[in-house]
């Protein structure tokens, strides 16, 4: 395949790649702090009910007269009593008050204010009969990531990965802007659900295009560095939370830089194998010379032709001028193989990912520590998966990461409650190895999908992913049956998922696919070297450059 040669005569990792790339990742750093934000501008602070309006308090013997006690001795949330108690309350919280006529919060509810001074909770009372609907929320967001991965998956290989992004970064800024200045909860809703559709197409989009503009051996830097972007954000999101409290102003504060990101978007130069895929040669050597004077090799995108690409991406041309659709995974077998494969992948990753969060909470400190938690424990997770996916392969990184990953959960699920330090360990430990496994996921669907096709296959995954992390929150729902039955479905996934891995080929240091042809060339094993010298013997001009530049 002649294309990593062509990026290699325009100057491999050069300015333009360095350049481009740290603008492409800038985005991520507040699309992971989008991603979970909610759990700070959805906070639940300490509430109670609001005593009658016609209430005297200083008659009363104050607010507790007002307040029911629960079995812990707490004022109850969503509790009054009917008529001011007097005397002492019980002991216990509960002989006394179980005597006396309660009703719910008729008047509202009043909030300490000492942490959140505004949440979403606080501002719209999602609390008590209406706390459902402070999930909705964010399960409108996930609905949006899943639309989002679908739709703009598509539309990212028919018009190019560049336009796609310029349209996420406005979408993003001015749904985010829009939500921050909501008027309800329901308009709030409706413009998280459109800030998920686009920031799913920008995390999906951003890999492609970086992974497209570099050679082969660089794409596990990408990759891996994409991963420690997103965990920064994590870290960068517990600092904006608590240096910005109030919702409003942290939802406008995570949402406004968008629009410079939507500004400079338009001097990105699209990806040049995406162009010679879809069948546009031209465009494709304006890239190609583009890059190469960026990179300062002026010499030798001048030596590049429309004769010189023609002959290089011959078979490129004749194969994949008309783009794959989405129905191609399931008709075609080698695609329908990587498919359901991938697919398996992606579901058990994000499933048992958002598990594992959901069951972290237990941690008795403050919500801005749990933040900065999160994200440390992905920085050693990720550097390991960096070495192996580098050194031993795509593969064998990522069915270790499921298969650790699984058996740190079904481990946990045996071990007593009382070993809270053992079982807060090993909830890390599988929180970390998923942490890598996303990591190599994303670089390894990347890899293995062919350039027609490419974006279309990554949307496919993260839309798995989404039902993954749709269908989590139901399971723990099991506990009921027997406390330890989350864990067991937790672990037994991925763990029964890292199997498929195994029917998977390794792309370490194999050149991107374009077409199915190149597919069904590494599935049966064939050799594409000895064509590739043959095509460069065709382009005598090209042979030159790279003895020239010692490639």
């Amino acid at each position: 395949m002649a294309f990593n040669d062509l990026l290699k005569q325009v100057g491999g990792v050069g300015r333009f790649q360095v350049i481009q790339v740290t603008l492409v990742l800038v985005p991520l750093l507040l699309m992971a702090s989008h991603n979970t934000l909610q759990n700070f501008t959805a906070a639940i602070p300490a509430h109670h009910c609001r005593p009658p309006a016609s209430a005297n308090l200083s008659q009363d013997e104050g607010l507790e007269a007002w307040l029911p006690r629960d079995s812990q001795g707490r004022p109850e949330a969503c509790l009054r009593f009917t008529s001011p108690q007097h005397g002492p309350p019980s002991p216990n919280g509960t002989e006394a008050n179980s005597t006396e006529a309660t009703e719910p919060c008729a008047d509202g509810w009043v909030y300490d204010h000492s942490t959140f001074p505004s949440t979403i909770v606080s501002e719209w009372n999602l609390v008590c009969s209406r706390r459902a609907l402070r999930q909705l929320g964010q399960s409108l967001f996930m609905a949006g990531v899943l639309l989002g991965a679908m739709v703009f998956g598509y539309l990212a290989d028919r018009l190019g990965r560049r336009k796609v992004l310029i349209l996420n970064y406005l979408q993003t800024a001015v749904s985010g802007t829009c939500a921050a200045y909501a008027p309800n909860f329901p308009i709030y809703c409706a413009f998280r659900l459109l800030s998920g559709m686009s920031l799913a197409s920008i995390s999906l989009n951003s890999m492609t295009l970086n992974v497209e503009w570099m050679p082969i051996h660089t794409r596990a830097h990408v990759g891996t560095l994409i991963g420690y972007v997103y965990s920064l954000g994590q870290f960068l999101l517990a600092g904006l939370a608590y240096a910005v409290p109030h919702w409003r102003h942290l939802q406008l504060l995570v949402s406004a830089p968008f629009f410079a990101f939507f500004i400079y978007s338009w001097f990105f130069i699209e990806s040049a194998r995406w162009y010679s895929s879809s069948g546009r040669l031209g465009l494709t050597l304006k890239a190609l010379q583009r890059v190469a004077q960026i990179n300062g090799k002026q010499e030798e995108g001048a030596k590049l032709s429309m004769e010189v690409l023609r002959t290089s991406l011959q078979k490129e041309l004749t194969t994949g001028k008309s783009q794959a659709s989405a129905m191609e995974l399931l008709r075609c077998p080698a695609l329908r193989h990587l498919f359901l494969c991938l697919s398996l992948l992606w579901f058990a990753t994000s499933f048992a990912y958002y598990g594992l969060v959901m069951d972290l909470q237990g941690f008795g400190v403050s919500i801005y520590l749990i933040q900065v938690i999160f994200g440390a424990v992905d920085l050693p997770a990720k550097l390991l998966c960096f070495l192996v996916i580098n050194f031993l392969g795509r593969r064998p990184a990522q069915m270790a990461s499921l298969l650790l990953a699984g058996i740190c959960i079904l481990v946990n699920g045996v071990i007593p409650q009382d070993y809270t330090i053992l079982r807060t360990s090993l909830a890390v430990l599988g929180k970390g190895c998923l942490a890598a496994s996303f990591t190599c996921i994303f670089l390894y669907t990347g890899e293995l999908y062919p350039t027609m096709i490419r974006q279309t296959g990554l949307g496919m995954g993260s839309t798995m992913a989404r039902v993954g992390s749709i269908v989590s929150p139901l399971v723990s729902m099991t506990a009921e049956l027997y406390p330890s039955l989350p864990l067991f479905i937790y672990g037994t996934i991925p763990v029964a998922a890292s199997a498929a891995t195994a029917l998977l080929p390794e792309t370490l240091g194999q050149p991107l696919p374009d077409t199915v042809e190149d597919l069904e060339s590494r599935r049966k094993g064939k050799s594409r070297r000895p064509q590739r010298d043959q095509q460069k013997q065709m382009v005598p001009l090209q042979a030159s450059a790279q003895e020239k530049n010692g490639l």
